[in-house]
């Protein structure tokens, strides 16, 4: 731990649409300590995700809204340096939540530490072996409760989670459609993650009509990473019995009027059923999920792509590039030079 100081982004203000870069203030303070019961970490990675636009609103979400002066809250793979705790030896990788920060003291407990052992790719567990593959994991078979064989419809197929359940669904020998932006974009979700067919929104006039001439009959499964218009067009050609799994809403997180669905009579029509989730209420089951998936990326059946920046400087701008469509793949930012991973 050769860092002198501990580099902060600062949430000061609740930002209104696209956060801009006066919603943030940089700072250097002085590293801190850990307490008994307590660790102290270094991040290694910052987690780039849609999510933490909606914890800097003032309502908040399914967490309390991050608190104005301090770290902007985010996802972190890092590493315990100081230990004042039995569970969480120094050497110890873990995954949790920190902030936009170099250093974080956390209470034992309140993060997971890795199955890593330094011959693995350790951004892995910020993507498939991580929350992101618990998302899709739960998302899908839980909250889902996918049958083999059935037609399922995936919203940002080709973002973290998205692609992760097209390749699952696939697994089960569904029939799968993706939604993605772009010719790039598409042709991955098709070409390598093995999608059936691939909608582009970008150039797609009436998603309602091009959904349905892909499920004639109906979808049983829709996977939703968007909201807005894109799931009121799902709930337009849904199957009898069909599921619809609410993951994200990245239409609505810089809208001032969120977009919604004004079909839901649908729902009665088909029989059909609309479920969110959090991820964080399977924690104590993350396991289940590392160990499937890590099976079938060790058979090859499961791909995934990382987007890693770099620049400390650089995180709120970084962090829009989610919004813009200027990423491929899950988002990351290294915020360390050594590689910090023996």
């Amino acid at each position: 731990m050769q860092q002198l100081v501990n580099r902060q982004w600062l949430l000061i203000k609740r930002p209104v649409g696209l956060p801009k870069s006066s919603d943030f203030e940089y700072c250097e303070v002085a590293i801190p300590e850990p307490g008994k019961g307590e660790i102290l970490l270094q991040i290694l990675y910052a987690l780039v995700d849609p999510a933490q636009r909606g914890w800097m609103d003032a309502e908040g979400n399914y967490w309390d809204p991050s608190p104005l002066g301090e770290p902007v809250r985010s996802g972190i793979l890092a590493k315990v340096v100081k230990s004042e705790s039995e569970q969480h030896p120094v050497g110890q990788f873990v995954m949790g939540v920190g902030g936009w920060q170099d250093f974080v003291v956390v209470p034992e407990g309140t993060v997971d530490p890795l199955p890593y052992d330094g011959s693995q790719d350790i951004r892995a567990f910020s993507h498939a072996m991580g929350t992101k593959g618990a998302t899709a994991y739960f998302g899908l078979f839980e909250v889902g409760q996918l049958k083999d064989g059935e037609q399922v419809l995936v919203s940002s197929a080709a973002g973290a989670v998205g692609s992760l359940v097209v390749q699952l669904a696939k697994i089960r020998g569904c029939r799968v459609v993706g939604i993605a932006g772009g010719p790039e974009k598409c042709a991955w979700v098709k070409h390598e993650l093995g999608a059936d067919a691939v909608i582009d929104y970008q150039a797609t006039v009436n998603m309602t009509e091009a959904i349905a001439d892909h499920f004639p009959d109906g979808l049983d499964v829709y996977f939703d990473n968007v909201g807005g218009e894109i799931l009121e067009s799902a709930m337009d050609n849904l199957a009898q019995g069909a599921r619809v799994v609410i993951c994200g809403m990245i239409a609505g997180y810089n809208a001032s009027e969120v977009p919604g669905p004004k079909n839901m009579w649908n729902l009665l029509v088909k029989r059909a059923r609309i479920e969110g989730f959090v991820v964080a209420d399977y924690r104590p089951r993350y396991h289940e999920a590392q160990a499937h998936i890590g099976a079938w990326i060790d058979q090859g059946k499961i791909k995934y792509k990382i987007d890693e920046r770099t620049g400390f400087e650089n995180l709120p701008v970084t962090f829009n590039c989610l919004f813009t469509g200027e990423h491929d793949g899950r988002m990351l930012l290294k915020l360390t030079d050594d590689d910090g991973f023996d």
